[in-house]
């Protein structure tokens, strides 16, 4: 590997629905490709390191972190440059672990950071552990890229397949394009948590609990709960205080009030344009 081809990939042990609402947060331009079963690939412009801000193995590990955070699912992080390579693996609210090899894939990590990882991504204790041996061990014929073709390979047992022409060592512009060539692959601008909150919000509306929470089904409920609520929070306050009724219904008028709230706002809020084409 060489300066150019310095760059990341973030594997998600989730569908990409449930990963393109969180991807908003890397503030970033991404890619997002289904990578196999129960896999998502993140595919980063990499500003960050391009401009030569923050180093890619940094800026790697804090995405990778801040798409784990509150996730039910783990983020690996696949990072190299021109002096070395590895990854960072984070798993909710956890340490992340990672593993790093110099460029002439002399390995420099800690073999518990290797054993975690096995743990966390469920890989089997006996026989994936022993596939991992070797990324551990020195081998004059496996630089850098090798190891973490291994690391893929071994990945794979757990279902992990990328998209043709996707591999840990190529300068991001070949991989971007590859992923794009994907079936069901999509492109992400992210801004920060107000798109992510909003790509979340916009998942569930359309999911089960839509009707529930906007249109002329939650704008009856919340007025339902206002009518029985306000009554009741009254009747339960004069003349002598109700503590067990006036609980229930300043929760019931409380409810309602939001859920109108709720409707009013979603229905006044400006569309989100569509992504700009890269």
């Amino acid at each position: 590997m060489n300066a150019t081809s310095t760059g990341a990939l973030l594997l998600c042990r989730a569908e990409p629905d449930a990963v393109a609402a969180p991807a908003h947060l890397l503030r970033e331009h991404v890619v997002l490709a289904p990578a196999g079963a129960g896999w998502s690939l993140l595919v980063p412009e990499g500003r960050p390191w391009l401009d030569g801000a923050e180093p890619v193995e940094r800026v790697a590990a804090g995405w990778a972190t801040a798409l784990a955070v509150g996730a039910p699912w783990p983020v690996l992080a696949l990072w190299w440059d021109a002096d070395r390579a590895g990854y960072t693996l984070a798993s909710g609210f956890r340490r992340p672990v990672g593993y790093t090899w110099l460029a002439d894939g002399t390995p420099a990590g800690e073999e518990e950071a290797m054993l975690t990882f096995a743990e966390r991504l469920g890989l089997d204790p006996v026989l994936d552990v022993q596939a991992l041996q070797p990324l551990m061990a020195t081998d004059r014929d496996a630089d850098a890229r090798a190891r973490l073709l291994g690391l893929v390979a071994v990945l794979a047992r757990l279902g992990l397949d990328l998209p043709r022409g996707v591999q840990p060592g190529e300068p991001t512009t070949h991989l971007r394009a590859a992923t794009q060539a994907e079936a069901g692959a999509r492109q992400i601008e992210g801004h920060g948590w107000r798109d992510a909150v909003r790509a979340e919000l916009d998942v569930v509306e359309h999911g089960r609990l839509g009707p529930w929470l906007r249109g002329p089904r939650a704008r009856f409920i919340g007025a339902a709960q206002l009518a029985l609520g306000l009554p009741l929070l009254a009747w339960a306050l004069v003349p002598r205080l109700r503590p067990g009724w006036a609980a229930a219904g300043a929760l019931l008028t409380a409810q309602g009030a939001l859920g109108l709230a709720y409707d009013r706002m979603r229905a006044h809020a400006p569309p989100e344009g569509p992504e700009r084409p890269r």
